[in-house]
Parts: structure tokens; sequence; C-alpha cells
């Protein structure tokens, strides 16, 4: 499968970017084998960290999410998904393409940030 912006996403691997604050971001992204749960053939994740190291919030896929089975049972699916700002839990993330989990991660961070500056 093609996607947009996959090379770009690709290119980023391995990446540091430190921001003017401290905190800084991290892109792993690399090609996989496409299964049901990873249906664009991508292991990715995009992380803020705060100056300490601390994750703050993250996008990816490289570790599954709790799915309730049967009666008192839980299972690991791996999953696009998402770690919001000051949440527990991760939700699931409707991947479309790199493009778009790029524009969207970088968004949320810079959303993150302006949070951060106000306290």
């Amino acid at each position: 499968m093609i996607y947009c912006g996959l090379e770009i996403l690709l290119d980023l691997h391995g990446q540091i970017l430190v921001q003017e604050d401290g905190s800084w971001i991290k892109i792993e992204a690399r090609r996989a084998e496409e299964t049901e749960q990873r249906p664009h053939g991508i292991k990715y994740s995009l992380t803020l960290h705060a100056r300490d190291g601390k994750r703050l919030m993250g996008y990816d896929n490289a570790h599954g999410l709790k799915q309730t089975g049967k009666r008192h049972e839980a299972q690991k699916v791996p999953f696009d998904h998402r770690h919001p700002f000051e949440k527990r839990e991760p939700v699931i993330y409707a991947f479309s393409c790199p493009e778009e989990l790029l524009r969207h991660f970088f968004a949320e961070v810079d959303e993150v940030l302006r949070e951060l500056k106000k306290r």
C-alpha cells in the first residue's frame, strides 16, 4: 500500500527534536509486516517528553491495548492509539496516512506545550 508522507515519516526515524523549553520529541518509524492490527505496514512511536524524560503524550502502535473478550479475560491487541496528555489510558487513533499522523501529532504537541507554558 502507498501512503501519503510515508517516506517523510520513515526518514524521521531515530530523530530527537529538542524544543525551546527543553522538552523533546522522539520519533521512531519503520516498515513492518502488514497484519490485521497494522494494515498500513508501519510500526511507529511518536512521543513528547519533559526535560526529565517523562513521557507527556504520544501516538503509537508499538504495544497492545487491553481488549476485553470473554468474562474475566483481557488481551493486548496492537492497534494505532494515542496517549493523551495527563490521561492514564490510551485511546484508539484512526490512522489514515503518515502525513495525517504527523500533522495530528505535531498539532497536539503544540497544544501541550502551550498548556505547559501557562502553568
